[in-house]
């Protein structure tokens, strides 16, 4: 903690050095900073006047510490006698958690180049692009399979509160998986713990970080040929689902599952996800052939098997991809398949808070 003060407080040094009519008069940093509550003391001369800088370093720029400084700095400045400014200091500050300084007043800078200072006749606002490597990692790890096997059980029911081991029995996961999903999803103030448990508590931000970063989980994708449309194809999918065995695993997806879940786009092309087994069972139940004649069946086997977990029945004999999986595949289709998710979540994602 020590290196992060002293490098919080040479980076706001560099930064006031800038301003020609302000002059530095005094830092305290670290141990002498403690002393009066606060972690950097900066004292500076403006046109004359003494104004003070009051400075809490975090080592989490995520939300959930980002209130509990302001907090902290509020209520310092609340008793300090003297002219002051609350400045707080992270690694690196998240767009929703320097908002959150914003609307409470605060000044903030973090070590990637976002600052905004507000004091007398000086303003500083600055803002990057950058992001360092622990934070694009952490924000990944969210989304990686296991996890959002953890994510499609809390989005299915978000006023559902969950035990941790539970939630692990029901996304089929370790309890080690659960805690670190549970702690990411704190962090952002995206959930909060209760005594009977962990809830979401802004599901439509969580779907909208998700969606920010998904990538479809292809593996491989195979392409075929069916003379099959409208109804008929309808009535072979439900013969096809009607035979599959339970322990083989397929479901239409994207476009194909949007149009039984909520109906939007219709396309030429119909989609399906499948392990081997399934993908078997389609091409021989469907009829599917070689795409010589030009291809309108994708089958794609994915990285990612929990897509399977949470199957979505809208229909007897209809097996597709969840609302969830469904929006943000949808998502990843052009222009008419943005529309079509969007679509999907007016109609099915929508959560009353």
């Amino acid at each position: 903690m020590e290196d992060t003060e002293l490098r919080a407080a040479r980076l706001l040094e560099s930064l006031l050095h800038e301003v020609p009519v302000l002059k530095l008069k005094q830092i305290n940093v670290g141990s002498e900073g403690r002393e009066a509550g606060i972690d950097i003391m900066m004292r500076v001369d403006i046109s004359g006047e003494s104004h003070f800088l009051v400075c809490e370093v975090k080592q989490n720029g995520q939300p959930r510490y980002v209130r509990d400084g302001i907090h902290q700095l509020q209520n310092y400045v609340a008793h300090f006698k003297k002219p002051s400014t609350p400045v707080l200091v992270a690694p690196y500050f998240s767009p929703v958690s320097r908002e959150l300084c914003r609307d409470n007043g605060i000044s903030y800078l973090d070590f990637e180049g976002n600052a905004h200072l507000a004091f007398k006749t000086v303003f500083i606002d600055r803002l990057t692009e950058r992001k360092p490597p622990s934070e694009r990692r952490e924000f990944k790890s969210l989304f990686t399979p296991k996890s959002s096997q953890v994510l499609r059980v809390l989005l299915r029911d978000p006023k559902r509160i969950w035990r941790v081991t539970d939630l692990a029995e029901g996304a089929h996961v370790s309890l080690g998986h659960v805690s670190n999903v549970r702690t990411a999803l704190l962090d952002r103030e995206w959930a909060e713990v209760v005594p009977e448990g962990l809830h979401l508590t802004f599901p439509d931000a969580l779907l909208d970080a998700w969606k920010s970063s998904y990538e479809p989980p292809v593996e491989h994708q195979f392409r075929f040929y069916t003379t099959l449309h409208g109804k008929a194809f309808d009535t072979r999918i439900r013969e096809m689902f009607e035979s599959m065995p339970q322990t083989v695993q397929a479901a239409l997806a994207s476009f194909s599952a949007a149009n039984w879940i909520a109906p939007y786009a219709r396309t030429s092309t119909q989609f399906f996800y499948a392990e081997n087994r399934g993908l078997d069972h389609i091409q021989s139940r469907m009829k599917l052939s070689s795409t010589a004649k030009g291809e309108n069946v994708i089958i794609t086997i994915p990285k990612d098997h929990g897509i399977f977990l949470d199957a979505y029945e809208p229909a007897p004999d209809v097996r597709c991809t969840s609302p969830i999986q469904t929006y943000l595949d949808l998502s990843r289709g052009g222009e008419r398949g943005e529309e079509a998710a969007e679509h999907l979540r007016r109609t099915k994602l929508t959560w009353q808070k």
